[in-house]
């Protein structure tokens, strides 16, 4: 944590004053900027193991766990959580499961399934992916569903080395961060917690002690782009030059989209 803290100091909330003014949001959740001039998705990762989804789900495995014993119950403070089922997905920080899995395209998925790759007049979302589900509403043990609330760690690297080709300065180019009050070990919406340092160092961002999610917001001191991970969805919104846009969507390592009425 030290060596993160010597490349990104803390820096006044008042830095996000004009996200407030331009995405007319308080930043609960993140700070939602309008497409302009351009806007793409990048879409979180999800994957597939080699041997295929399989026939049995993550409930399932979950529920014969608690009943055998291996799984303790999810109780706080007396509260029952093991209610609902339980889909596969997480939320916060991801990354490749490693040997055995691959990257699953949302594009591979909406082909098999016949969805569009994120429905219409939607968010990228649990609610608006292709459907890859079990009966049971849970997801195959077999795919690893995206997070919610941050990139997976693969495509939060490759997006910090694009967008230095799209900078003022390159990797030298001076930056801000933001996390949402909900990142927080201790929700504090008045002090927002805000970061500054270099965009060739934001990679070291994904490895910070708190919080366990990629920011919610990235811009550079000129503003000509921002970077949006909403802490609910399962992908990022990106806006800026058409340029960068372009290459984003062209990229062969992020799947980015463009999503008219997500602008």
């Amino acid at each position: 944590m030290s060596e993160i803290s010597a490349l990104w100091q803390i820096a006044p909330s008042a830095e996000t004053d004009w996200l407030v003014k331009l995405c007319e949001d308080e930043g609960s959740t993140g700070f939602p900027p309008p497409g302009m001039p351009d806007a793409a998705w990048v879409l979180n990762a999800m994957y597939e193991h080699e041997q295929g989804p399989g026939p049995v789900s993550h409930h399932q495995v979950r529920q014969a766990g608690l009943a055998d014993g291996s799984i303790e119950p999810a109780v706080f403070h007396g509260i029952d959580f093991e209610v609902g089922t339980v889909t596969g997905g997480g939320l916060g920080r991801a990354e490749h499961p490693g040997p055995g899995w691959r990257r699953l395209r949302w594009a591979e998925l909406a082909r098999r399934t016949g969805d569009p790759i994120v429905k219409e007049d939607h968010c990228p979302s649990f609610h608006s992916a292709p459907d890859g589900r079990a009966e049971d509403g849970s997801w195959p043990v077999g795919i690893r569903p995206p997070t919610e609330g941050s990139l997976d760690r693969e495509t939060w690297n490759r997006l910090i080395e694009i967008l230095q080709r799209y900078s003022p300065a390159g990797p030298d180019t001076c930056c801000l961060a933001y996390y949402n009050p909900l990142m927080m070990r201790t929700f504090d919406f008045d002090n927002l917690h805000v970061l500054s340092g270099r965009l060739g160092d934001a990679q070291a961002l994904y490895d910070i002690d708190e919080p366990d999610f990629s920011p919610s917001n990235l811009w550079p001191e000129d503003r000509s782009w921002i970077v949006y991970t909403d802490y609910d969805l399962w992908g990022t919104k990106v806006v800026g030059p058409t340029a960068l846009i372009d290459a984003l969507v062209g990229d062969t390592e992020i799947e980015a989209v463009r999503l008219p009425w997500a602008t």
